[in-house]
Protein backbone atom coordinates (compact mmCIF):
# COMPACT_ATOMS: atom_id res chain seq x y z
CA UNK A 1 0.00 0.00 0.00
CA UNK A 2 2.75 2.48 0.98
CA UNK A 3 6.49 2.12 1.16
CA UNK A 4 7.63 1.08 4.60
CA UNK A 5 10.46 3.62 4.75
CA UNK A 6 11.11 7.06 3.30
CA UNK A 7 12.15 6.80 -0.33
CA UNK A 8 15.48 8.25 -1.42
CA UNK A 9 17.72 8.35 -4.45
CA UNK A 10 20.88 6.31 -4.08
CA UNK A 11 23.05 9.38 -4.70
CA UNK A 12 22.82 13.07 -5.46
CA UNK A 13 24.08 12.33 -8.97
CA UNK A 14 21.23 9.84 -9.50
CA UNK A 15 18.71 12.37 -8.21
CA UNK A 16 20.02 15.09 -10.54
CA UNK A 17 19.89 12.77 -13.55
CA UNK A 18 16.37 11.62 -12.69
CA UNK A 19 15.04 15.15 -12.21
CA UNK A 20 16.50 16.30 -15.53
CA UNK A 21 14.63 13.45 -17.24
CA UNK A 22 11.52 14.25 -15.22
CA UNK A 23 11.57 17.88 -16.38
CA UNK A 24 11.88 16.78 -20.01
CA UNK A 25 8.89 14.46 -19.53
CA UNK A 26 6.79 17.31 -18.16
CA UNK A 27 7.35 19.17 -21.43
CA UNK A 28 4.76 16.74 -22.87
CA UNK A 29 2.11 18.82 -21.11
CA UNK A 30 0.60 21.78 -22.97
CA UNK A 31 1.55 25.30 -21.93
CA UNK A 32 1.12 27.25 -19.76
CA UNK A 33 1.79 24.99 -16.78
CA UNK A 34 2.41 26.13 -13.20
CA UNK A 35 4.39 24.24 -10.57
CA UNK A 36 3.41 24.48 -6.92
CA UNK A 37 5.04 23.02 -3.80
CA UNK A 38 2.77 22.30 -0.84
CA UNK A 39 4.07 21.59 2.66
CA UNK A 40 2.37 18.77 4.57
CA UNK A 41 3.12 16.89 7.78
CA UNK A 42 4.53 14.08 5.61
CA UNK A 43 6.70 16.09 3.22
CA UNK A 44 6.71 18.58 0.37
CA UNK A 45 4.26 17.73 -2.41
CA UNK A 46 4.80 18.94 -5.98
CA UNK A 47 1.62 19.86 -7.84
CA UNK A 48 1.33 20.75 -11.54
CA UNK A 49 -1.51 23.05 -12.59
CA UNK A 50 -3.01 23.72 -16.02
CA UNK A 51 -6.29 24.85 -17.45
CA UNK A 52 -9.29 27.09 -17.08
CA UNK A 53 -9.51 29.71 -14.35
CA UNK A 54 -13.15 28.78 -13.84
CA UNK A 55 -14.96 25.49 -13.31
CA UNK A 56 -14.66 22.84 -10.63
CA UNK A 57 -11.12 21.50 -10.13
CA UNK A 58 -9.94 18.11 -11.33
CA UNK A 59 -7.11 16.46 -9.39
CA UNK A 60 -5.15 13.60 -10.96
CA UNK A 61 -3.16 10.88 -9.16
CA UNK A 62 -0.68 8.77 -11.14
CA UNK A 63 0.14 5.09 -10.67
CA UNK A 64 3.00 3.34 -8.85
CA UNK A 65 6.48 4.63 -9.84
CA UNK A 66 4.86 7.08 -12.24
CA UNK A 67 4.76 10.86 -12.33
CA UNK A 68 2.52 13.68 -13.48
CA UNK A 69 3.60 13.52 -17.13
CA UNK A 70 1.73 10.20 -17.41
CA UNK A 71 -1.49 12.24 -17.75
CA UNK A 72 -0.31 14.24 -20.76
CA UNK A 73 -3.01 12.86 -23.14
CA UNK A 74 -5.73 14.07 -20.74
CA UNK A 75 -4.54 17.54 -19.80
CA UNK A 76 -5.73 19.68 -22.73
CA UNK A 77 -9.14 17.98 -22.90
CA UNK A 78 -9.82 18.18 -19.17
CA UNK A 79 -8.31 21.64 -18.81
CA UNK A 80 -10.50 23.28 -21.44
CA UNK A 81 -13.26 23.95 -18.89
CA UNK A 82 -11.65 22.96 -15.59
CA UNK A 83 -8.51 23.81 -13.63
CA UNK A 84 -6.46 20.59 -13.58
CA UNK A 85 -4.00 19.67 -10.83
CA UNK A 86 -1.71 16.62 -11.05
CA UNK A 87 0.05 15.53 -7.88
CA UNK A 88 3.38 13.75 -7.55
CA UNK A 89 2.67 11.01 -5.00
CA UNK A 90 4.78 11.51 -1.88
CA UNK A 91 6.40 8.07 -1.81
CA UNK A 92 7.31 7.81 -5.49
CA UNK A 93 10.33 9.30 -7.28
CA UNK A 94 9.53 12.78 -8.52
CA UNK A 95 9.72 16.31 -7.24
CA UNK A 96 7.74 15.58 -4.10
CA UNK A 97 10.03 15.05 -1.09
CA UNK A 98 8.83 12.66 1.59
CA UNK A 99 9.96 13.12 5.20
CA UNK A 100 7.54 10.88 7.10
CA UNK A 101 5.96 7.61 6.01
CA UNK A 102 2.16 7.76 5.70
CA UNK A 103 1.09 4.56 7.43
CA UNK A 104 -2.28 3.10 6.51
CA UNK A 105 -5.43 4.42 4.91
CA UNK A 106 -6.15 7.31 7.26
CA UNK A 107 -2.67 8.84 6.97
CA UNK A 108 -2.71 8.57 3.19
CA UNK A 109 -6.03 10.41 3.20
CA UNK A 110 -4.53 12.95 5.62
CA UNK A 111 -1.58 14.08 3.48
CA UNK A 112 -3.75 14.35 0.40
CA UNK A 113 -6.32 16.34 2.36
CA UNK A 114 -3.57 18.71 3.49
CA UNK A 115 -2.68 19.35 -0.16
CA UNK A 116 -6.29 20.13 -1.05
CA UNK A 117 -6.61 22.50 1.90
CA UNK A 118 -3.37 24.34 1.13
CA UNK A 119 -4.50 24.84 -2.48
CA UNK A 120 -7.91 26.03 -1.31
CA UNK A 121 -9.72 23.42 -3.41
CA UNK A 122 -13.37 22.52 -2.86
CA UNK A 123 -15.78 20.34 -4.86
CA UNK A 124 -12.87 18.38 -6.30
CA UNK A 125 -13.33 15.78 -9.01
CA UNK A 126 -10.60 13.33 -7.97
CA UNK A 127 -9.29 10.80 -10.51
CA UNK A 128 -6.54 8.23 -10.15
CA UNK A 129 -4.95 5.42 -12.14
CA UNK A 130 -3.83 2.12 -10.58
CA UNK A 131 -2.29 2.99 -7.18
CA UNK A 132 -3.61 6.49 -7.77
CA UNK A 133 -7.04 4.89 -8.18
CA UNK A 134 -6.57 3.28 -4.76
CA UNK A 135 -5.67 6.66 -3.28
CA UNK A 136 -8.75 8.24 -4.91
CA UNK A 137 -11.15 5.60 -3.57
CA UNK A 138 -9.40 5.75 -0.19
CA UNK A 139 -10.02 9.50 -0.08
CA UNK A 140 -13.69 8.98 -0.91
CA UNK A 141 -13.93 6.51 1.99
CA UNK A 142 -11.89 8.27 4.68
CA UNK A 143 -11.91 12.01 3.85
CA UNK A 144 -14.61 12.86 1.29
CA UNK A 145 -15.37 16.35 2.60
CA UNK A 146 -13.77 18.31 -0.23
CA UNK A 147 -14.75 15.90 -3.01
CA UNK A 148 -17.55 16.27 -5.56
CA UNK A 149 -16.86 12.96 -7.30
CA UNK A 150 -14.28 10.20 -7.62
CA UNK A 151 -13.02 8.36 -10.72
CA UNK A 152 -10.82 5.28 -10.47
CA UNK A 153 -9.07 3.94 -13.57
CA UNK A 154 -8.10 0.26 -13.31
CA UNK A 155 -7.63 0.79 -9.58
CA UNK A 156 -5.80 -1.26 -7.02
CA UNK A 157 -7.63 -2.31 -3.90
CA UNK A 158 -10.66 -4.01 -5.40
CA UNK A 159 -9.19 -7.50 -5.45
CA UNK A 160 -5.89 -9.15 -4.60
CA UNK A 161 -3.08 -8.34 -7.03
CA UNK A 162 -2.61 -11.42 -9.26
CA UNK A 163 0.75 -12.99 -10.05
CA UNK A 164 0.26 -12.16 -13.71
CA UNK A 165 0.60 -8.45 -12.89
CA UNK A 166 4.20 -8.92 -11.77
CA UNK A 167 4.89 -11.04 -14.86
CA UNK A 168 3.37 -8.24 -16.93
CA UNK A 169 5.71 -5.70 -15.34
CA UNK A 170 8.75 -7.87 -16.02
CA UNK A 171 7.62 -8.41 -19.61
CA UNK A 172 7.31 -4.67 -20.08
CA UNK A 173 10.80 -4.03 -18.73
CA UNK A 174 12.25 -6.67 -21.05
CA UNK A 175 10.27 -5.16 -23.92
CA UNK A 176 11.95 -1.81 -23.33
CA UNK A 177 15.25 -3.49 -24.17
CA UNK A 178 13.95 -4.47 -27.61
CA UNK A 179 14.83 -2.39 -30.69
CA UNK A 180 12.59 0.67 -30.82
CA UNK A 181 10.81 -0.34 -34.09
CA UNK A 182 9.57 -3.52 -32.34
CA UNK A 183 8.34 -1.88 -29.16
CA UNK A 184 5.00 -0.66 -30.50
CA UNK A 185 4.13 -4.16 -31.72
CA UNK A 186 5.17 -5.67 -28.39
CA UNK A 187 3.16 -3.02 -26.60
CA UNK A 188 0.01 -4.02 -28.47
CA UNK A 189 0.72 -7.71 -27.87
CA UNK A 190 1.32 -7.24 -24.13
CA UNK A 191 -1.29 -4.49 -23.63
CA UNK A 192 1.55 -2.35 -22.26
CA UNK A 193 1.41 1.26 -23.47
CA UNK A 194 4.82 2.08 -22.00
CA UNK A 195 6.44 0.29 -24.93
CA UNK A 196 4.99 2.75 -27.43
CA UNK A 197 4.95 5.86 -25.22
CA UNK A 198 7.20 8.85 -25.91
CA UNK A 199 10.77 8.14 -24.75
CA UNK A 200 10.66 11.33 -22.67
CA UNK A 201 7.93 9.77 -20.51
CA UNK A 202 9.70 6.43 -20.13
CA UNK A 203 13.16 7.77 -19.24
CA UNK A 204 12.33 8.87 -15.66
CA UNK A 205 10.45 5.62 -15.04
CA UNK A 206 13.52 3.58 -15.94
CA UNK A 207 15.87 5.84 -13.99
CA UNK A 208 13.62 5.73 -10.94
CA UNK A 209 13.50 1.96 -10.93
CA UNK A 210 17.29 1.81 -10.92
CA UNK A 211 18.09 4.63 -8.52
CA UNK A 212 15.18 5.19 -6.10
CA UNK A 213 15.10 2.99 -3.01
CA UNK A 214 13.12 1.20 -1.82
CA UNK A 215 11.92 0.69 -5.40
CA UNK A 216 8.94 -1.51 -4.54
CA UNK A 217 5.69 -0.86 -2.74
CA UNK A 218 3.51 -3.50 -1.08
CA UNK A 219 0.36 -4.31 -3.03
CA UNK A 220 -2.58 -2.04 -2.29
CA UNK A 221 -4.70 -3.29 0.58
CA UNK A 222 -8.04 -4.56 -0.76
CA UNK A 223 -10.98 -2.49 0.44
CA UNK A 224 -13.61 -4.29 2.48
CA UNK A 225 -17.23 -4.53 1.36
CA UNK A 226 -18.13 -2.09 4.12
CA UNK A 227 -15.57 0.47 2.94
CA UNK A 228 -16.73 0.38 -0.67
CA UNK A 229 -20.37 0.55 0.42
CA UNK A 230 -19.60 3.68 2.44
CA UNK A 231 -18.74 5.74 -0.68
CA UNK A 232 -21.57 8.26 -1.05
CA UNK A 233 -20.04 10.36 -3.83
CA UNK A 234 -20.76 10.00 -7.53
CA UNK A 235 -18.23 7.38 -8.64
CA UNK A 236 -16.82 6.26 -11.97
CA UNK A 237 -14.76 3.07 -12.37
CA UNK A 238 -13.10 2.37 -15.73
CA UNK A 239 -11.43 -0.99 -16.31
CA UNK A 240 -9.16 -2.13 -19.14
CA UNK A 241 -10.56 -5.16 -20.95
CA UNK A 242 -7.00 -6.55 -21.14
CA UNK A 243 -5.89 -5.39 -17.69
CA UNK A 244 -3.07 -7.31 -16.03
CA UNK A 245 -3.98 -5.89 -12.60
CA UNK A 246 -7.65 -6.79 -12.31
CA UNK A 247 -10.17 -9.27 -13.65
CA UNK A 248 -12.40 -6.65 -15.26
CA UNK A 249 -15.70 -8.53 -15.21
CA UNK A 250 -15.31 -9.63 -11.60
CA UNK A 251 -14.29 -6.12 -10.51
CA UNK A 252 -17.18 -4.63 -12.49
CA UNK A 253 -19.57 -6.91 -10.63
CA UNK A 254 -18.07 -6.13 -7.21
CA UNK A 255 -18.07 -2.35 -7.49
CA UNK A 256 -21.52 -2.34 -9.12
CA UNK A 257 -22.89 -4.35 -6.21
CA UNK A 258 -21.20 -2.31 -3.47
CA UNK A 259 -20.69 1.35 -4.47
CA UNK A 260 -24.07 3.10 -4.53
CA UNK A 261 -24.91 4.48 -7.97
CA UNK A 262 -21.46 3.80 -9.43
CA UNK A 263 -20.94 4.09 -13.16
CA UNK A 264 -18.62 1.18 -13.98
CA UNK A 265 -17.50 0.32 -17.51
CA UNK A 266 -14.94 -1.82 -19.30
CA UNK A 267 -12.82 0.02 -21.88
CA UNK A 268 -12.29 -2.29 -24.81
CA UNK A 269 -8.87 -2.85 -26.40
CA UNK A 270 -7.14 -1.39 -23.37
CA UNK A 271 -4.87 -2.82 -20.71
CA UNK A 272 -3.85 -1.45 -17.34
CA UNK A 273 -2.60 1.86 -18.77
CA UNK A 274 -5.93 2.65 -20.41
CA UNK A 275 -5.48 6.44 -20.28
CA UNK A 276 -2.46 6.06 -22.57
CA UNK A 277 -3.83 3.27 -24.76
CA UNK A 278 -7.29 4.73 -25.36
CA UNK A 279 -6.90 8.41 -24.45
CA UNK A 280 -9.78 9.77 -26.54
CA UNK A 281 -12.19 7.19 -25.17
CA UNK A 282 -11.06 7.70 -21.57
CA UNK A 283 -11.28 11.48 -21.98
CA UNK A 284 -14.82 11.15 -23.31
CA UNK A 285 -15.85 8.96 -20.36
CA UNK A 286 -14.34 11.42 -17.87
CA UNK A 287 -15.88 14.49 -19.48
CA UNK A 288 -19.36 12.93 -19.64
CA UNK A 289 -19.07 11.96 -15.99
CA UNK A 290 -17.94 15.47 -15.00
CA UNK A 291 -20.76 17.07 -16.98
CA UNK A 292 -23.28 14.85 -15.20
CA UNK A 293 -21.98 15.61 -11.71
CA UNK A 294 -20.68 19.17 -11.86
CA UNK A 295 -22.48 22.25 -10.68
Amino acid sequence: MTRTSVGRFVSEEARTKYLAAYDRAMDLWPDPRRELDVETAYGTVRVHHYGSRTGEPIVLLHGHAGHASNWYPQIAALGEHHPVYAIDTLDDPGRSVQRVVAVGSEENAAWLGEVFAALGLERIHLAGLSYGGWLALNQAIHAPERLASVAALDPGGIEKVPARFYAHMIGGLLGLLAPRPLRARLGRLLANPALSSPPEMIAPLMLGMRSYKPNTRPAARPFTDEELSSIKLPALVLLGSRSALVRPRQVLERVSALIPGVRAEIVQRAGHGLNLEQPDLVNAHLLRFLAAHGQ
